[in-house]
């Protein structure tokens, strides 16, 4: 059993080092890549702006069209934070531009139809896929699995999540998840749980109580016990 474990350690150790599975503080892959705005050099076109891409196993399915509704439902909210949201899925540019045709006749949960503004990037090939490592064989050996990655400024990884096919992905979450990674880009704070905009930050924990007591000291800070300190 434990020979076992050593192998598939190993493995993964290698397989990662391969960089074919890109890790946080990862400098995002670069492709090139035809979309339905255009041609796109990712992550260099956006250089300087934070980048979600949001990946699809296939156009006109249910629950990808539930989440892209709510991407466009709040895609002016991921402006304001001088970010760019990609939308990419093996299916091709025809079948996208198919796709978002139809979803903006929709209303959904009674809201004016959508006018989604953002690009959707064909992967045929499944080349993007592979290089962001969506590519799970025992999910779907030709389809990529549905992923959010969230890249700062600087083009480095910040966030990572995979779901699987049939639970939709909670957009108001990743607004959230982007506006605390934007928060620590910002500064040397941290997020507590369940933060929210607004609420107080974390502080690093001091080493000893010796540390915690000099803290003490700095009336913008406030503690709960000696190694958890927030900011007012």
């Amino acid at each position: 059993m434990k020979k076992t474990y050593i192998i598939i350690l190993a493995l993964s150790i290698v397989f990662a080092a391969s960089g074919q599975i890109p890790m946080l503080g990862d400098r995002a892959p670069e492709f090139e890549a035809k979309s339905t705005k255009g041609d796109i050099k990712f992550p260099k076109d956006y250089y300087g702006k934070w980048k979600i891409l949001f990946s699809h196993p296939g156009d006109f399915t249910p629950v990808c069209t539930t989440e892209i509704l709510e991407l466009a439902d709040l895609q002016d909210e991921f402006k304001e934070l001088n970010t760019q949201l990609i939308v990419l899925s093996t299916d091709g540019l025809n079948s996208h531009l198919d796709w978002i045709k139809s979803m903006e006749e929709i209303s959904y949960k009674n809201r004016e139809k959508a006018d989604i503004d953002f690009p959707f990037i064909s992967d045929v090939g499944l080349d993007i896929s592979k290089k962001y490592g969506m590519i799970h064989p025992n999910n779907n050996s030709t389809k990529n699995v549905r992923a959010v990655f969230i890249i700062d400024p600087e083009d480095k990884i910040s966030s990572i999540t995979y779901y699987p096919d049939n639970i939709g992905r909670n957009i108001d979450e990743i607004l959230r998840n982007l506006e605390a990674l934007q928060e620590v880009y910002a500064n040397n704070k941290l997020t507590p749980a369940n933060w929210v905009k607004g609420e107080s930050l974390l502080v690093q924990s001091p080493d000893s109580k010796e540390e915690a007591e000099k803290l003490n000291a700095k009336k913008n800070l406030y503690s709960l016990t000696w190694y958890l300190w927030f900011e007012k």
